[in-house]
């Protein structure tokens, strides 16, 4: 134990990342054992889309949204969600299906609703960057971008 205690003396820098490190992981364990949405790839949600009635709410800004965006989307801008969850109670018991640029926006958004009490929250892994880039999955276009 004399050991132990002379390296982390001898090696604090070492010693201080291995505990930050060590506390990053746990926290992540935690945090992703109890969250309440699910975290689902791009193709289960057109699978979900298209055996179930969903409400799909995208959480990036309106000038992103309006670039491209999922066929019957809701646009909900993240900073704007907490003042709109009362024009969505209607869907509480409702799929909801939530997307943003790369997923960040949409986990956030998805500790939102699940605190809500909305009861089936579902987040788009790599958020519309995956849907358009890596899935190849159909958009809705705006006609400016279109012209360009």
């Amino acid at each position: 134990m004399d050991r132990y205690i002379e390296f982390a003396l001898n090696h604090y820098i070492l010693s201080l990342a291995l505990i930050i490190v060590t506390y990053l992981l746990v926290q992540d364990f935690f945090e992703s054992a109890f969250k309440k949405f699910t975290v689902i790839s791009p193709l289960l949600a057109v699978n979900k889309m298209n055996n179930e009635d969903t409400v799909i709410i995208d959480v990036r800004e309106p000038l992103e949204f309006t670039e491209s965006h999922i066929e019957n989307a809701m646009n909900t801008p993240l900073s704007k969600l907490p003042e709109q969850l009362a024009s969505l109670e209607t869907y509480k018991k409702t799929p909801i299906l939530i997307a943003c640029q790369t997923g960040t926006r949409s986990a956030t958004a998805g500790k939102l609703l699940t605190k809500a009490g909305f009861e089936q929250v579902f987040v788009i892994t790599g958020g519309m960057a995956a849907w358009e880039g890596d899935y190849k999955l159909p958009v809705k276009i705006s006609k400016n971008k279109k012209k360009a």
